[in-house]
């Protein structure tokens, strides 16, 4: 079963990917971009699964074609579920569906955030695997999260965002310096030039291990509006100052309260998982971490952060040795509730 060929179909938001993995080991992963959200800054939903609908079938054969092998050997083909936009998964899972019934092999769902976490194992993706159990700071545009993974399908939520991710924070206050979308990067780059230490924001004071980041937007808005009023010029006078500010305050909050979590669990194996995973400023931080408190850390490659299909056809390998497959009648949600997946899933093993 190890050496079973699997394509993974990534359709989530405004990417449309597809990957093939036999073994932990990935063959092909191909992504189709749609720019065309970046003048309107944010994604369209609409836009979204029209561009899905164009790119799904030319995205699959390049996949399969640089993986060089042939649809007849693909042994089940895996999908997202959810959660996201609902008209984007929709053109993953019908396409999904579809070739699945045609090439007569399983079909089996995957929930976006496991995969994001159990892109760790797949077999570039680091030096070497976490060990269980281990602590997944999952941190990405829609969600933030810290998982307490006992298993690959033992998971436990143990923190999370009470209102803005942290991705989103950074695309927000990335408006407010009148950035293009996704500001997040931009911040990320702009900020290895800045002052981290230059101004000063306000960080939130929240029970247990959740997070909140609508106050630091709120707080960076107040600030500029206040300082323009002074000088007009302000945002473009200490753009990169700025930038370092809010980076390193946004990581600061996440770090916190993974710190803590640690410390209380006693686990010293972390990860970091997510499309914020791929900033600089949490990579560096996760680093001073590891060398200062004995971490063993877990920091993906860049290219199995941001969403694609290596990680999908990751778990989907391990619900193929398992035999854990989807029915045809299987829907795409856009709010697929991960502990019920997790529940889901323990029950499995059980």
């Amino acid at each position: 079963m190890s050496d079973s060929i699997i394509l993974g179909i990534e359709s989530s938001c405004d990417d449309t990917s597809a990957a093939v993995i036999r073994g932990n080991k990935i063959l092909s992963n191909i992504a189709a971009n749609q720019e065309i959200h970046n003048e309107y800054g944010g994604v369209v939903p609409e836009l979204a699964s029209r561009a899905h609908q164009q790119n799904i079938i030319p995205v699959v054969q390049k996949s399969v074609r640089k993986a060089n092998i042939q649809q007849k050997d693909i042994c089940a083909v895996g999908f997202t579920r959810g959660p996201g936009l609902l008209g984007s998964l929709l053109v993953g899972t019908s396409f999904a569906k579809s070739l699945a019934m045609s090439l007569q092999v399983p079909l089996i769902e995957v929930n976006h955030l496991q995969a994001h976490i159990l892109a760790h194992f797949i077999d570039d993706a680091n030096l070497m695997p976490p060990k269980f159990p281990f602590l997944c700071l999952t941190v990405s545009g829609g969600h933030t999260m810290i998982v307490l993974v006992r298993d690959y399908f033992d998971m436990e939520i143990i923190g999370k965002t009470i209102d803005d991710a942290a991705g989103e924070a950074f695309d927000k206050i990335g408006k407010i310096f009148d950035l293009d979308y996704p500001a997040g990067p931009i911040v990320d780059r702009l900020a290895k030039e800045g002052n981290s230490s230059a101004f000063q924001f306000s960080k939130p004071r929240i029970d247990n291990y959740n997070y909140s980041f609508s106050g630091v937007k709120t707080s960076v808005l107040y600030f500029i509006q206040k300082e323009i009023h002074k000088n007009p010029d302000f945002i473009k006078e200490n753009l990169r100052d700025l930038c370092a500010s809010v980076q390193k305050t946004i990581v600061e909050i996440l770090m916190h309260k993974l710190e803590k979590a640690a410390n209380d669990l006693q686990v010293n194996e972390i990860a970091i998982a997510g499309g914020v995973s791929a900033n600089s400023g949490l990579r560096q931080a996760m680093k001073d971490r590891a060398e200062k408190l004995g971490w063993n850390i877990y920091i993906p490659k860049f290219e199995y952060t941001t969403d694609n299909a290596a990680m999908i056809a990751m778990v989907a390998k391990l619900k193929f040795d398992r035999g854990e497959f989807a029915d045809l009648s299987v829907s795409a949600t856009a709010r697929y509730d991960i502990e019920e997946s997790f529940k889901k899933n323990s029950q499995i093993l059980d």
